[in-house]
């Protein structure tokens, strides 16, 4: 008779532990999620602020520090953005320098369009006003609107290609 009273215990102790292991396993997966959600919310964050601040960088310019101007620039680019700022760099620093130029950029806003793992797009809206020192001219406001695509680099997102939109 002892032997009939402990298998229902057995039974029973057999479906609990298996029940605890189907808990434990959801809370598992259900704190992978939660981190994978938040490094893809951080990814995110971190997709707009790289290409608000390669937007501000872009029409950022001032003729008495136009070397680090530029250079922010690239660090804030790759690929084929960043062969073409470069490529294109000596020019604008000779005209910025030559003309006296003064720009200040204001970001308005970024949105995300897409994001997957290594690549985003971003739309940004920046302002700028632009001046030249010792000219009589009256500073120009000019309005910009990019659509951005960025790639992941290492652990940080850069520019990979910038296109400006109507």
């Amino acid at each position: 008779m002892a032997g009939l009273a402990a298998r229902p215990a057995r039974i029973l102790i057999a479906a609990l532990s298996g029940v605890l292991a189907v808990l434990v396993g959801t809370g598992v997966w259900v704190a992978a999620q939660a981190r994978d959600e938040q490094g893809r919310a951080g990814d995110k964050e971190a997709a707009l602020l790289v290409a608000g601040t390669h937007a501000k960088n872009l029409i950022s310019l001032d003729y008495r520090t136009v070397d680090a101007d530029l250079q922010r620039i690239l660090d804030t680019s790759t690929g084929p953005a960043r062969a073409e700022y470069a490529a294109n760099a000596g020019k604008l620093k000779s005209t910025t320098v030559a003309n006296k130029v003064v720009q200040h950029g204001v970001l308005r806003a970024t949105g995300l369009v897409s994001l997957t793992d290594v690549t985003a797009k971003v739309l940004v809206v920046a302002d700028v006003e632009i001046r030249w020192d010792g000219s009589k001219s009256a500073p120009q406001e000019r309005y910009y609107r990019w659509s951005m695509d960025l790639a992941k680099v290492g652990d940080g997102w850069r520019v990979s290609k910038a296109v400006q939109v109507l």
